[in-house]
This record gives structure tokens, sequence and C-alpha cells, in this order.
């Protein structure tokens, strides 16, 4: 059995088949594939060229010329052995990629004589939906809030951790550092971590992302035991508590409408003066005896 050939069929099986939203991954487990078979150099070597026949000029003799012979014949003899290594290898690696990716896929790839070349083809193919993808990322990125649930804030932030590091297999320049990570999960936070933040970014130093998880891990423990156990997070949106003044009915219309005017507190109805209500104005009480 020649070298590799069994290795790289035992990892078919953990790659997952290309189906057109899923290439970083699968071109990552690929790659991997081909390094545990001992197998990833064809990917990045071209095949030699073989090396020209010696050809006896009119003005070479015959010692002259079995010199010349004998000079070509190692290097024949070495580019045979090497080629017919990358033509073993480079079958292999064509079949791996061709068997793990979807025939519609298989058949829009021009045809290729070289795996390196084959991954290139298919990855040309992919980089607009990449763009795609990245951008989804960015935008769930920086718009991502914590509203609690039952996961925590430690799932909350290994999720964000787990979304910045889908980027920069797609591109280098996409890369999120750590130092923009911890800020975009400080800027996901909800409003009781407020003064939590606010002591972040006066503080000196910097965290990194095991740091905050541990940090933020602890002010949540802490938010929750000064509140009984228990927090419930406002989620971060404004909500207008003013409902529509509703039209009025039947006899409610009409006292609505004869309250005209507005009326101080401590205001008499009857005599117009402060200091007592109309039930408790002497005037308006002498009135009502008189009317008796």
């Amino acid at each position: 059995m020649i070298s590799g050939g069994f290795h790289l069929m035992s990892c078919l099986k953990d790659v997952s088949t290309l189906k057109g939203d899923n290439y970083t991954e699968w071109r990552k487990k690929v790659e991997l594939s081909f390094v545990y078979a001992e197998l990833d150099w064809v990917v990045d070597t071209p095949q030699l060229v073989r090396p020209t026949e010696p050809v006896r000029e009119a003005t070479d003799d015959n010692a002259a010329w079995d010199k010349k012979r004998g000079d070509h014949d190692p290097v024949e003899i070495s580019y045979s052995i090497e080629n017919k290594r990358w033509v073993n290898a480079n079958k292999k690696c064509m079949a791996f990629i061709k068997n793990t990716i979807e025939s519609a896929i298989v058949g829009s790839v021009a045809e290729c004589t070289s795996a390196g070349g084959l991954l290139t083809k298919i990855k040309s193919q992919f980089t607009g939906s990449s763009k795609i993808y990245a951008t989804q990322v960015l935008k769930q990125l920086v718009t991502e809030n914590y509203t609690g649930g039952s996961h925590g804030i430690r799932e909350h932030i290994l999720r964000m951790s787990n979304m910045a590091a889908k980027l920069k297999p797609m591109d280098e320049d996409l890369e999120i550092k750590p130092a923009l990570l911890v800020h975009l999960v400080m800027a996901s936070l909800s409003k009781e971590f407020k003064t939590f933040v606010v002591n972040y970014n006066m503080s000196p130093g910097t965290w990194d992302i095991e740091k905050t998880i541990a940090m933020c891990v602890q002010e949540e423990d802490r938010l929750k035991a000064s509140n009984g156990g228990s927090l419930n997070y406002v989620k971060d949106h404004k909500k207008n508590n003013k409902s529509p003044p509703s039209k009025p009915h039947g006899k409610a219309a009409y006292q609505h409408q004869q309250k005209s005017f507005p009326v101080d507190k401590d205001t008499c109805l009857h005599c117009k003066k402060t200091g007592h209500y109309k039930k408790d104005c002497p005037d308006w009480l002498k009135s009502i005896m008189a009317k008796r």
C-alpha cells in the first residue's frame, strides 16, 4: 500500500460534504486531512517538468556523447521517481476533494489536473458567498444584545467569540482582535451592567476574553444576589407608555365637556375664593338654607 493512502481514506468520514454554505469549514477539514496523510505538499507543488533529452551535436565525439548521456541518466531517474510520487499523491487528493463536494459543484468547476488548481477554482466560486456571510457575521456581532435567559452570560460571550473566530479564515483583514472583541462584549451588555461597564472603561488595564468572561459572570452573580437571587433584564428599546386618549361616550362625554375651565386646588366653585371647597362654602350653604 502506498504511503498516505490508508490515512487519507480514514479521514473521508470526518469531512462534511461541501454544499455551498460551509466552504470555510470544509476547506479547513480537507487541508487537515492532507496533513494527516502527509500529502499536503502536493497542493503547493507543481508537477515536475521532464528533463530535456540530450542531443548529440555534430562536433561531439563518442566520449563527449557518452558523457552527455551519462550526466542525463541520473536526472531522468530522479525525475521518474519524483514524478511518480507526485502523480500518486495528486491522484489521491483529487479523488478525496471530488468525493467531499456535491456533484452539482463538481460539474460547475472547470477541468483541472492538479489538486492545488482544483482547490483554487473551488475557492473562486465561493468568494462572493463568503463576503456575504462575513457581512452577516459582522452585523450580528455589532448588534448582539445580552438579555439574560437560561444560558447565562458565559455562553453569550462564548457565542460572540465563536462568531469573531469565523471571520479570520474568510479574510485575514477581517480578524477581530481580542481588545475589540472585549469592547463589543461590553457594548452588548444590558442596562443592569451599566456601572460595571463604566468601571471597566475607566480602569487603565485591559482584559482578554477569558478574564472578561470571569468578571462578567462574577458581576451577574452579584447582581442576582442583590436582587433576591434572580434578575429581570430590561430590554434596551423605547416603549411608548402614553396610550391614545379614548373617545368619551354617553354621560361621561357630557360631564367632560362641562368642565371647560381649569380649577385651582382649594378653590370654591361657588364664590371663586380659595381655601375651601363648595361644600364648605358659607355663602353656598346660606343660599341653600334660603331656598328651603
